[in-house]
């Protein structure tokens, strides 16, 4: 027996309020199901009933149920049984169990499997009134929050926005290369997405399904990333109180994300090759465990000086560079400017609860001109802070930072040549009059120039006959 009393149709998603509830009464006894009933209709709220597990489970899913209110002990399937096929068929719906004198033992497990609360027969009509309200609040609750994480979740996620060449490029070698099991090597300038790339990669392999977990190898101290990585045993080093898995651990069946690579320090070198020679590893204190991951690093740092100025191993090198991919700076792919800032303002106006801005041309003109050292990343702080700053339902020049604003003042010269001008003499116009745009910064104008900083000291030694690069710089 079902009697649908909210009406014959499934209501929609959402139409639920949690001041109004949809009850579902599942009991075998048809005179309490009938009195349970009413006791809800005069309280107003709207109210399905079953006097059996399999006629609750098909209204369960043809309705949104905020409240089943169930007996315990009923001929065939139980209360309990019951409260967990609900929980699959709708996990956020609250379970009121009805339990008679002598089962409260029982309905105590129920709620420790999942259950809200239970109420004693025989009923009183303020009690069973009380608990269903109270469920109900929880439930629309839970929701609620369920549906926020999934909002925050959705405005917070980032993806690669552009449609230029240069991205397209990378992406086809992205896409061909997440099926295999090949460890890649993202390379490219601070800021670029090269996080992002690598979940472009695991998201196309065929350990999706499987973690993500990323791993900032700068960020770690070196004394403690070992036990990071490969997890240690209770007791192992002082202040090892318990057990800890690593990341290598977490990221079982799944990819681990090593990002700013050249940071590793050369004993944990030596464990993460053998991670990628054999699949396996040591935890601190621990006895060998396969690792079962695919690989991604990254870095900023052109690995193969690395490798000459013996900081970084070159078999461990050649491990990590099977597959290697450049991020293009945002400086080599201009044209998806335009398409990034419209991301971001999307992001950033739903984030700060605004009205949808938009970028006028005069606005893109900056964005377009300025040389953006930051890459993707120093463009989408420069949108947050327009957008938090507009006063009006479009950005303005005056809401970008000075830098960015006053770029036209700063617009390189353009130099011309006579036809059999000397290659070192253009060579030499040409590093002073960008180290002139970039007021002196070398890193920069090395950016610009798409050549590391250590060649354009070394090209300033050869051409002034002095400069050498300092300490530490990378080259090409």
């Amino acid at each position: 027996m079902a009697d649908e009393q909210a009406g014959g149709q499934p209501e929609p998603a959402g139409s639920e309020l949690a001041g109004n509830p949809t009850v579902l009464v599942v009991d075998d006894d048809a005179s309490n199901l009938a009195s349970i009933q009413k006791i809800f209709q005069r309280d107003g709220m709207r109210v399905l009933t079953a006097d059996s597990a399999r006629t609750a489970l098909d209204l369960a899913r043809s309705h949104r149920v905020q409240v089943v209110l169930t007996d315990l002990m009923m001929p065939g399937t139980s209360g309990i049984e019951l409260m967990r096929a609900l929980k699959q068929v709708s996990p956020d719906t609250e379970v009121v169990m009805m339990t008679a004198y002598g089962t409260v033992e029982t309905a105590v497990q129920a709620m420790r499997e999942g259950a809200y609360d239970f109420v004693e027969k025989p009923l009183k009509r303020m009690t069973i009134i009380k608990s269903v309200r109270k469920a109900a609040e929880r439930q629309s609750l839970v929701a609620e929050n369920r549906s926020l994480k999934q909002e925050i979740k959705l405005l917070t996620r980032r993806e690669i926005v552009g449609s230029s060449p240069a991205l397209r490029r990378v992406l086809d070698v992205a896409t061909q290369a997440a099926p295999s099991s090949a460890t890649v090597l993202v390379l490219g300038e601070s800021g670029t997405g090269k996080e992002l790339l690598a979940r472009y990669i695991h998201e196309r392999s065929t350990r999706a399904r499987g973690p993500f977990v990323a791993v900032n190898c700068a960020a770690i101290p070196e004394s403690i990333l070992e036990a990071e990585l490969f997890g240690h045993e209770r007791g192992a080093f002082t202040g090892a109180l318990t057990r800890r898995e690593g990341r290598f651990a977490r990221a079982g069946g799944g990819s681990l994300f090593l990002d700013e690579i050249g940071e590793l320090s050369p004993a944990v070198q030596v464990k993460l090759l053998r991670v990628l020679q054999e699949g396996e590893y040591e935890p601190v204190g621990g006895d060998t465990q396969r690792a079962d991951v695919r690989v991604v690093a990254a870095t900023n740092k052109d690995l193969r000086a690395e490798v000459s100025a013996g900081r970084f191993r070159e078999d461990l090198f050649y491990r990590l560079n099977v597959i290697a991919i450049t991020a293009p700076p945002l400086r080599a792919r201009r044209e998806d400017i335009p398409l990034l800032v419209d991301h971001f303002l999307g992001v950033y106006c739903a984030k700060n609860n605004r009205s949808r801005l938009e970028a006028p041309r005069e606005v893109l003109a900056r964005l377009l001109d300025y040389p953006w050292p930051g890459n993707v990343r120093e463009l989408e702080n420069v949108v947050e802070r327009a957008v938090v700053l507009c006063r009006g339902d479009r950005l303005s020049v005056d809401d970008l930072p000075d830098a960015v604003r006053d770029v036209a003042e700063a617009t390189p010269s353009t130099l011309t040549f006579s036809v059999g001008t000397p290659l070192d003499e253009v060579e030499r116009r040409l590093i002073r009059e960008t180290l002139r745009y970039a007021h002196g910064d070398k890193s920069l104008a090395a950016q610009l120039l798409g050549i590391s900083t250590r060649t354009i000291y070394r090209k300033l030694g050869e051409l002034e006959g002095g400069a050498s690069p300092p300490a530490g710089s990378t080259g090409s």
